[in-house]
């Protein structure tokens, strides 16, 4: 038998794993940057910051002021945030998104991507979503929309100069064209898109023109990535963006899903950000293979420190990884009342509700856990795992006992409940990934309980994963795990997160 050949050192893909769907990047000097969607989550579009592509630190959010981002309560979950663009031009960075039930698409600028970022200007000329930015030589600014459609844009005022002009809009018959980016490169000017729906048909396009309003001739060889029809790890791949590394080479981030368990498999996360080699062949794109492991690049890597496990609350203010659902408040969410203590202060009564007050971060790992010490002896409070409002699992506690609720779809029951001493307690949840050992095997199993003075984890509940899942609930959302307060007020003395081992 012959030897296998030796693998190289290798980087692991996601780069930014979780709910961090619809990257986009662009490169300052020897610095990347790149932004999410956040869609109902308040504060908004989380922003990142790496020296190598592969190792990121969020270094804030977006917007993260009232006056940057309303999400009007009866807003349905998945709707907000969609599709932001991040670019810089003429020594100032430029974010614009759309905002799905409240404004339509927003202009934002910095001069710094940690933020402060601008109040946004609105942009009634530009329809659809998806927007992108680009500058042609003489500083013309276009926004090409999905659809795929384009028009040019006065940045100072927001308003649109000309009329709106179809232009390429993918391969024939293809579905849902979107996640359009305009590129000057060479010669040409190159249109990426998505299309085929962000499902399992998700897939990259491209076409190439000599003006940015085209015409524009496509790609032989479209599409130039997709996964749909493969048992490949990495499924429902779209949604890219180009950037340069310091070398002259080229890569894509773009979303992905790691589906799990049996058929037809269930992905948990939400979609990705995932990094992708590219080289250019005959005037093309030709993308590298996307894998869970790839061969590390050849450009110096920059590894960043490991995020702690525990986040103590000492802070005037929350990391800029907590996030809460659709606003937050002062009064009902803060960490200078009691110190190093959370305190949230209950509005709905359950995480069924729109309202609820919450406090979260996305889920990383397809194995984890989370721990959080809760004193509910001014009232009911507890640890959640959310997809959206009918999707959710928690252990509350409150009056002496520890319950677990799930809700699934118009379904809540109670599924466990036991006495507790009085005084505050840890509630926890591990998430354990199982393999695809049968053709119905779930994703994942989520067990939650309580710990004992001496430690010990006793489990009151251990409930399927695939029911907190996209393929179950829809959207376009990932899981996020965090604390509540239902009724009353809450504290949390301390978050615990930390991966564990796969099955």
């Amino acid at each position: 038998m012959s030897a296998q050949p030796e693998l190289g050192p290798t980087v692991s893909n996601p780069v930014i794993p979780g709910f961090h769907p619809d990257p986009s990047v662009c490169r300052v000097g020897d610095d990347y940057y790149l932004a999410c969607s956040s869609f109902e989550y308040f504060p908004g579009i989380p922003v990142f910051h790496s020296r190598d592509l592969v190792h990121w630190t969020q270094i804030g959010n977006a917007l993260e002021r009232p006056s940057q981002l309303r999400l009007p309560r009866e807003m349905p979950s998945s709707a907000g945030i969609y599709a932001p663009t991040l670019r810089h031009h003429d020594g100032r960075f430029w974010l614009i998104v759309t905002n799905v039930g409240d404004g339509g698409n927003l202009l934002f600028s910095a001069t710094d991507p940690a933020g402060p970022w601008s109040d946004p200007v609105r942009l009634p000329g530009v329809p659809g979503i998806d927007p992108d930015l680009a500058w042609d030589e003489d500083g013309t600014c276009w926004v090409t929309v999905a659809g795929v459609s384009q028009v040019r844009l006065d940045l100072a005022t927001g308003e649109t100069v000309g009329e709106v002009e179809r232009t390429w809009s993918g391969t024939p018959g293809a579905q849902a064209p979107e996640a359009p980016h305009l590129y000057r490169i060479g010669d040409y000017w190159y249109l990426l898109i998505a299309e085929g729906g962000t499902e399992r048909g998700h897939a990259v396009a491209i076409a190439r023109g000599l003006t940015p309003t085209g015409p524009f001739e496509a790609c032989p060889a479209n599409p130039i990535l997709t996964h749909r029809g493969t048992h490949r790890p990495i499924q429902n791949t779209g949604h890219a963006d180009l950037v340069q590394a310091p070398d002259g080479s080229w890569c894509l981030v773009l979303l992905g899903v790691r589906p799990g368990g049996g058929t037809p498999g269930w992905h948990v996360l939400g979609r990705e950000t995932f990094l992708a080699p590219v080289e250019w062949v005959d005037g093309w794109l030709v993308v590298g293979e996307l894998t869970p492991e790839l061969p590390a690049p050849a450009w110096p890597l920059h590894p960043v420190p490991a995020e702690p496990a525990r986040d103590e609350f000492d802070g005037a203010e929350l990391h800029p990884r907590w996030i809460s659902v659709r606003e937050r408040s002062h009064h009902l969410c803060t960490t200078k009342e009691r110190s190093g203590w959370l305190t949230l202060r209950a509005v709905g009564a359950s995480p069924d509700e729109n309202d609820v007050v919450f406090v979260g971060r996305r889920q990383q790992h397809l194995s984890c856990r989370a721990r959080t010490l809760t004193d509910p002896a001014e009232g009911r409070g507890g640890l959640t795992v959310r997809l959206d409002e009918e999707h959710h699992y928690e252990i509350e506690a409150g009056a002496g006992e520890v319950r677990v609720y799930a809700r699934i779809g118009p379904l809540r029951t109670e599924v466990a409940a036991h006495q507790v001493p009085a005084g505050p307690v840890v509630l926890g949840v591990d998430i354990t990934e199982t393999p695809p050992r049968e053709a119905r095997s779930g994703p994942d199993e989520l067990s939650f309980g309580f710990e004992a003075a001496d430690g010990s984890f006793t489990v009151l509940a251990a409930l399927t994963g695939r029911y907190l899942s996209t393929e179950v609930a829809g959207g376009f959302t990932g899981r996020v795990i965090g604390m509540y307060a239902a009724e009353g007020t809450v504290h949390f003395d301390r978050f615990d997160y930390e991966p564990l081992a796969a099955s």
